[in-house]
């Protein structure tokens, strides 16, 4: 079995936080949040991670993380460029959004031969979850079993304005049923709502943690023109090809199961410039006890 590589998407746009949020420092020492989630998935036992990124960001990305990281991780760069579409197709005037979340894993398949897990570049995941899935994509399973990770939706809002996620539904084995892409999420005094509707705080949502087998890249793949078709006629500037909607499409065709790997830590991440403060303070209060060290990659 070839050893699990970590794909970092990291090619989004940051409209809302106003910048390239990827690349901007939350450490002590300029660290960005990545560093962590690579500090942490280092630990864990991978030593392949695969940023996907913009040509536009490329030297940037460098600078700010990537050759840091190559002291301890063999470090390979794939590209999500709005033009990489299927034959036929063509981009809509004027957009300028990347297509989502799987066009992004779709862009690191030249480096994909075996098990892979995903995550944002801009979330803080918390350190124990990489172990799980780590140990879970290191074990036999049939080539359709994937897993996730499942964080608390109230550990998981932001104080600054609505963000998005993934809701799901977990049976009483621990596999999850379906999972939704809810847009505009808030906390509210009872616990939490998305336009109006009540959300569950203590319900679990995908944060795009996955863990995947390469089996995923055929069915991203082959799902992309209907996608294009529907998002093109629907929403040509901003529709987005989420990997929880072919999850969705695959549980729904009992073509594929997802063991739901249950996180209680809190997440943090910069959706919002408003955000950062609450996210400095926090790696520090971490360092300070004892979690991270104040050079990450001294020494490696």
């Amino acid at each position: 079995m070839n050893k699990p590589v970590l794909v970092v998407m990291a090619a989004g746009m940051g409209s809302r936080y106003g910048g390239m949020k990827q690349i901007d420092p939350v450490g002590p020492c300029g660290q960005v949040i990545v560093d962590y989630s690579l500090y942490d998935a280092r630990r864990a036992g991978f030593e392949t991670v695969i940023f996907v990124i913009k040509h536009e960001i490329e030297d940037a990305f460098k600078a700010a993380i990537g050759e840091r990281v190559s002291k301890a991780m063999d470090v390979k760069y794939a590209f999500q460029q709005l033009d990489e579409l299927p034959e036929g197709y063509t981009i809509p005037e004027g957009r300028v959004k990347p297509w989502g979340t799987c066009h992004a894993v779709l862009a690191a398949k030249p480096y994909i031969h075996g098990p892979f897990a995903v995550i944002n570049a801009d979330d803080y995941y918390g350190k124990s979850i990489y172990r799980e899935i780590h140990d879970y994509l290191c074990t036999d399973h049939p080539e359709n079993a994937f897993c996730m990770a499942g964080f608390i939706l109230k550990n998981t809002l932001s104080d600054n304005g609505t963000v998005t996620r993934g809701i799901c539904q977990v049976d009483g084995k621990g596999f999850l049923t379906d999972v939704v892409e809810t847009k505009n999420i808030r906390p509210t005094a009872n616990g939490a709502e998305a336009d109006g509707k009540a959300l569950d705080p203590d319900g679990y949502v995908s944060m795009n943690m996955w863990g995947f087998t390469k089996s995923i890249l055929e069915e991203i793949k082959a799902g992309f023109p209907a996608f294009l078709d529907k998002g093109l006629k629907e929403n040509p500037m901003k529709c987005e090809y989420f990997l929880p909607t072919v999850v969705s499409n695959l549980l729904a065709e009992d073509k594929a199961t997802v063991s739901v790997l249950k996180s209680a830590d809190k997440w943090y991440g910069v959706t919002y410039k408003e955000d950062k403060p609450v996210v400095v303070a926090a790696i520090q209060r971490m360092k300070d006890e004892g979690l991270y060290p104040q050079h990450l990659w001294e020494g490696k």
